[in-house]
């Protein structure tokens, strides 16, 4: 009997992959890798030797990846107990609260992200809340402070869904098993429900770092562009200064940062499955 062959259903997204993703990744290769001279291009490494041997870029990545580190570990401080209590829930509560948790995902990300300007502002719901108690009025707009805050509120929920849904499916005999053997509550957390949740936090922590990493939107409105983050840099170079030589170098160095997070957490979720098996001996 012939075997019906359905691969051609592939095609389509074949050509979307090659169309959307590896052609831009080519042109990124290309323009990071050479420059302009006359009618021609010719290879070179002077847009990578710029990146390093200018201080001032040095500190957009160091900025870059400290506020990125940051405000993942914020997000997984936070999302992972929302995302145990949620799985401690009834069942049929926990789709309605995971439901209003991304409820706000469902807007628009500039407009999320605008919010906080109405917030945080000088005349904001915080300022003016403080000045009706009689406070004085603080500055938290255009700070490193307010950056965080909007990273923190815009990827809280990469964060908590990956950790909930480990925490969701895990077999709860484990948990018994443990208390009948004579485990406290803070032993079972430690021994059984976080190295199991490993996981799902590596995942979050990840789906967090990448965007935070490489957002623009955030530090532009929160920042007030008072300084500058990768993805304000990348930004500048291919919208304002049209220099995409150099600005397809800093997306290349980027992405070189982002896989090596995504292969360090890669292991590390490997290394956490191989030792989910021995936890209760």
């Amino acid at each position: 009997m012939k075997k019906n062959n359905t691969s051609y259903l592939a095609y389509p997204y074949v050509i979307w992959s090659a169309l959307f993703i590896v052609v831009p990744l080519l042109l990124i290769l290309f323009f990071g890798f050479t420059k302009l001279e006359g009618d021609k291009f010719i290879f070179t490494l002077e847009n990578f030797q710029r990146l390093f041997s200018e201080a001032s870029y040095i500190k957009v990545f160091s900025r870059s990846i400290y506020l990125a580190f940051i405000s993942t570990i914020f997000c997984l401080l936070l999302g992972y107990p929302v995302a145990y209590i949620i799985s401690k829930m009834d069942i049929k509560k926990r789709g309605t609260i995971i439901l209003l948790f991304i409820l706000p995902m469902w807007m628009n990300f500039l407009l999320r992200t605008y919010a906080w300007v109405a917030i945080l502002g000088k005349n904001g719901i915080i300022n003016s809340f403080l000045a009706s108690i009689g406070l004085d009025k603080i500055e938290i707009l255009y700070t490193d402070i307010a950056v965080l805050l909007g990273m923190v509120y815009n990827f809280l929920p990469f964060m908590v869904l990956p950790i909930y849904t480990v925490l969701s499916k895990m077999d709860q005999n484990l948990i018994n098993a443990a208390s009948d053997l004579g485990a406290n509550k803070f032993q079972i957390f430690t021994k059984i429900i976080f190295p199991l949740s490993l996981p799902g936090v590596a995942s979050g922590i990840t789906i967090v770092f990448m965007p935070a990493v490489s957002t623009f939107i955030i530090s532009k409105l929160l920042g007030g562009g008072q300084f500058m983050l990768l993805g304000n840099l990348i930004e500048q170079q291919f919208m304002v200064t049209g220099d995409k030589n150099f600005g397809s170098a800093v997306s290349i160095i980027m992405m070189i940062i982002i896989l090596i997070s995504m292969a360090i957490m890669s292991k590390f979720d490997k290394d956490s499955d191989k030792e989910g098996g021995g936890l209760l001996f």
